[in-house]
């Protein structure tokens, strides 16, 4: 979801700024609600463990450039469900940026736009969450249709927002409109996969339990919600 270089770019950008501080916003609230359930020190385990996964998953895992942007398995929901929206939202922004100074110094000037293009969707995943998953049931349970709705919220809202992007920076021409087309589709088929991967990696937790009952991972991994 990394948009191309150039795609925003001038006075444009500007705007990326002020969505990336709304964006921290969110993500210092998510944080602050894992403080509250789990301490200080959860977070920071968490947020070093997510952000080490998605500075891997950028890197290790199959991504390849497709229309205005570049398609990565991210497993936004994975995150989540495994280690809570605050760990999950910090994850992603450092290691977004790890990515940024260690790798790709050419993507650090999208830095506003690509962290807003992750954390949104995540924040959109907590709310669905509750609204989804009764709090009698603890996440190691969650059904194939509950975990395809947060994946498909994500990687929706990821295309969303790359579309967002692409428009705002290029207009409505024929060649942008195609290439936004084709990143749609081709991101899309990550949420055919990612439920199966979220199931099985719930499944793993769910029988590893005696290691993953730790500050580790999330609260609501094992237990119904407070």
């Amino acid at each position: 979801m990394h948009i191309e270089p150039g795609i925003v770019d001038g006075a444009k950008i500007v705007l990326s700024y002020g969505t990336a501080a709304a964006s921290f916003g969110l993500l210092g609230k998510l944080a602050l609600d894992t403080v509250r359930k789990s301490g200080v020190s959860g977070l920071a385990v968490r947020s070093l463990i997510t952000s080490l996964l998605v500075f891997s998953f950028f890197e290790l895992l199959p991504h390849y450039p497709v229309g205005v942007s570049e398609v990565h398995f991210i497993l936004g929901a994975t995150l989540f469900l495994m280690f809570g929206a605050g760990p999950a939202a910090i994850g992603l922004a450092a290691g977004l940026a790890l990515q940024g100074f260690l790798i790709a110094p050419f993507d650090l000037p999208q830095y506003g736009i690509n962290v807003t293009t992750l954390i949104v969707p995540l924040w959109a995943v907590s709310l669905l969450a509750k609204k989804i998953i009764p709090e009698k049931t603890a996440y190691v349970d969650v059904s194939y249709a509950q975990a395809l709705a947060l994946s498909t919220t994500y990687q929706g809202g990821v295309v969303a927002w790359v579309a967002f992007w692409a428009f705002y920076g290029q207009g409505f021409g024929a060649e942008n409109l195609a290439s936004v087309g084709t990143f749609g589709i081709a991101y899309m088929l990550v949420v055919l996969g990612e439920p199966l991967l979220d199931l099985a990696v719930l499944a793993g937790a769910k029988t590893l339990a005696p290691f993953t009952r730790t500050m580790a991972f999330n609260s609501r991994l094992h237990q119904p919600a407070a």
